[in-house]
């Protein structure tokens, strides 16, 4: 088992070589002899200065408008605007965040103001190039075409890049903080068609269910402002606990569930204490790395969590267990609806962390709706594409979510 475990790593020093996008200044002699450096494993940071807020806006009220610019783009029915928003992280410490504003170029004919939406993407990646506004930019987002539904139903999309700064992929709070802040930049802020009555759907998938989720369970506290309509999460890991045993060292999974790690411990630097150098390599390694990238050194490099650490069983130590426990949505409720959709025959995801968020929730007296859909990620996620149209305008008439706990059981 050595001899592989020292095969895996080899391989994955060869590949740093084939990715010169997230090479450093010298990475052979990096993966040889790796410094501890909490530093090294953040993302490179961006070199256009707009991403640089200006000294004291620490002081500001989250979902201040910083700056904003026209974005280009390649959604022709809309503007589309780039805004730095001040936003809050993991540990309530002021942090900017970026996010893109789909504006409709069609004046709203609907009755009340125009709805807005806010799509979270599923990021799970650690690098900035990763990061939605970088991939719109670029026309090269898997999400455009269900952007482009929601524009043909006139309503405003806002697209929160809502890992934060750090990318920290998997961090539940920084996510739901970045969502709720950018729905406020662009609702207090001045923006056509927009205002404090702006009905607001946020909804989110896979990676994007974990800002989504967070963002319902903190608006009423955080934003209560936000005339929230309800919310869509499907496919969400809610439960890292029951990731564990299907995607540490399992094909490309694995690649993922290291990339949520790093992303994890960039918000919670607490966890590289528990690095051996061979977590400290693969997490410089993964430090600008997007989900194709992990996919793949997961398939060709397997790792386990625990062949990076110096402690045995890392994942069982109260700290790892009470930051896991701070990123797992369900012990408030959410006081607008929310849709929870997932499918029953998830590999990696199980469909039980889905129902123990409906049973949380409920508990509490949330208005609650589980939907269990036949199918794995992939196929569900795919399917749910166009249906999400629809229960966005159930959704704002409010008929998607009945009173109370709907779902199996129930």
């Amino acid at each position: 088992m050595a001899t592989i475990r020292t095969i895996r790593m080899w391989v994955l020093v060869a590949l740093a070589a084939t990715l010169p996008a997230y090479a450093h200044a010298n990475p052979v002699l990096d993966l040889i002899a790796p410094q501890h450096d909490p530093a090294a494993i953040m993302p490179t940071p961006p070199s256009d200065p707009f991403y640089t807020p200006k000294p004291g806006f620490e002081a500001l009220a989250p979902g201040t408008l910083l700056s904003v610019r026209v974005a280009g783009g390649f959604f022709p029915t809309a503007r589309s605007l780039e805004l730095l928003v001040r936003s809050t992280d993991s540990h309530d410490q002021p942090v900017p965040v970026v996010t893109t504003l789909l504006l409709p170029n069609a004046p709203w004919k609907g009755p009340g103001p125009r709805p807005l939406v806010s799509y979270d993407i599923p990021i799970s990646s650690v690098g900035h190039s990763c990061a939605p506004s970088a991939e719109l930019k670029r026309g090269v987002s898997a999400d455009m075409l269900a952007i482009q539904l929601l524009l043909a139903k006139n309503y405003a999309v806002v697209i929160p890049d809502h890992q934060g700064p750090r990318q920290a992929y998997a961090a539940g709070l920084m996510g739901g903080h970045a969502v709720l802040d950018s729905i406020r930049a662009v609702t207090r802020t001045p923006m056509p068609g927009l205002g404090p009555d702006t009905p607001v759907v946020v909804t989110g998938y896979s990676g994007g269910a974990i800002a989504t989720s967070w963002a319902a369970q903190l608006a009423p506290t955080y934003a209560p402002e936000i005339k929230l309509a309800g919310a869509l999460i499907g496919g969400g890991p809610s439960d890292y606990q029951l990731l564990l045993p299907r995607m540490d060292g399992v094909n490309f999974a694995s690649g993922v569930l290291l990339a949520a790690a790093l992303g994890l411990a960039r918000e919670y630097p607490e966890l590289l204490g528990l690095l051996n150098d061979n977590g400290w390599r693969v997490a410089k390694l993964f430090r600008d790395i997007c989900v194709a990238q992990e996919t793949v050194l997961g398939v060709i490099a397997p790792l386990r969590i625990d062949q990076l650490s110096s402690v045995a069983e890392p994942t069982k130590l109260p700290m790892v267990q009470h930051i896991l426990a701070q990123n797992q949505p369900g012990a408030v409720a959410p006081t607008a609806p929310v849709f929870i959709y997932h499918g029953v025959h998830e590999i990696w995801i199980p469909y039980q962390g889905a129902q123990q968020l409906f049973e949380d929730w409920c508990a509490r007296g949330a208005r609650v709706r589980l939907q269990p859909f036949p199918g794995e990620h992939f196929l569900v996620g795919a399917l749910a594409i166009p249906l999400t149209i629809g229960w966005i305008e159930q959704l704002l008439a409010g008929r998607l979510v009945p009173t109370g706990c709907t779902g199996p059981g129930h």
